[in-house]
């Protein structure tokens, strides 16, 4: 199940890279590319307005349209001249772009994903936009491929929830960081007991690949970050989700599920300790 999973994770996001490339139009993290089983289920920004127009500005508008996340984690990050961040599962570049302006003069952006179209989409993004500080990372965010403290800022964007194995994913970020790094992620989280979901939903491939049932209770993350090291650990509600809105996701029987337990967005905050 686990790799089944991954595969179509990384063949929905394909879909979406080549459906920009290619003209066809922007993207979400629940959209065209990403949802439903027939993949036509109408598209929707997860991210509630997240950029301003004069973020989107910066852009090549590539980046805009294949953004598919469910926030800014580069607002929440707080990002100063000098410093290295990474981005993980940077899709299109979006975050990539804005953070490597952020951190200049003297700074570095990285993203790291894993499909080969989402790669050469922000490669030619970065181009286009004349940024010598970005790098793009070919690999997985459960096996970050950087030495150890070698990051000030690891930022994330609707991608965590997509990984089966989330605790490998935060223990790999954790050992990256450089001491007092911070985590600053967008994520989704579920506001209620998952475990009142049905098992249907719950291992649904599509609704995995959609950026909903592999997303954590708030506990979950909290309790889930503190156990890697991770201290100051927050996890605020951003925007909760009304199933009408996302109800490509499993159909009815997914719609009636996301009554039961809500969908939100939520900025997710952490710092390494010092002496880590």
């Amino acid at each position: 199940m686990v790799e089944k999973l991954k595969r179509q994770v990384g063949r929905r996001y394909a879909e979406a890279a080549l459906a920009v490339r290619e003209g066809g139009g922007g993207a979400s993290c629940c959209g065209p590319s990403c949802c439903g089983p027939d993949g036509r289920a109408p598209a929707v920004d997860m991210t509630a307005g997240s950029y301003s127009g004069e973020e989107k500005g910066e852009l090549p508008h590539r980046a805009a349209e294949a953004s598919m996340g469910c926030g800014n984690p580069v607002a929440l990050a707080a990002l100063s001249p000098g410093e290295v961040v990474l981005d993980l599962g940077s899709g299109g570049g979006i975050d990539v772009l804005l953070s490597a302006r952020r951190v200049s003069p003297g700074g570095k952006a990285y993203g790291l994903d894993m499909t080969d179209e989402m790669l050469a989409l922000a490669r030619e993004n970065r181009e286009e936009a004349g940024l010598e500080n970005a790098e793009f990372l070919k690999g997985e965010i459960e096996a970050i491929p950087l030495p150890d403290g070698h990051v000030d800022v690891v930022i994330s964007n609707c991608v965590i929830n997509l990984s089966t194995e989330k605790e490998k994913v935060v223990g790999e970020a954790f050992r990256v960081l450089k001491p007092g790094g911070r985590l600053a992620v967008s994520d989704v989280i579920f506001l209620g007991d998952k475990a009142r979901l049905p098992e249907g939903v719950v291992r649904s491939v599509e609704l995995w690949s959609g950026c909903v049932s592999g997303a954590l209770e708030k506990a979950e993350y909290e309790t889930m970050l503190a156990s890697a090291g991770f201290e100051d650990v927050s996890v605020e509600v951003t925007h909760t989700y009304e199933p009408e809105l996302i109800e490509g996701l499993g159909g009815t029987e997914g719609v009636r599920a996301l009554r039961e337990v809500p969908v939100a967005s939520a900025f997710v905050r952490a710092r390494k300790p010092e002496g880590a």
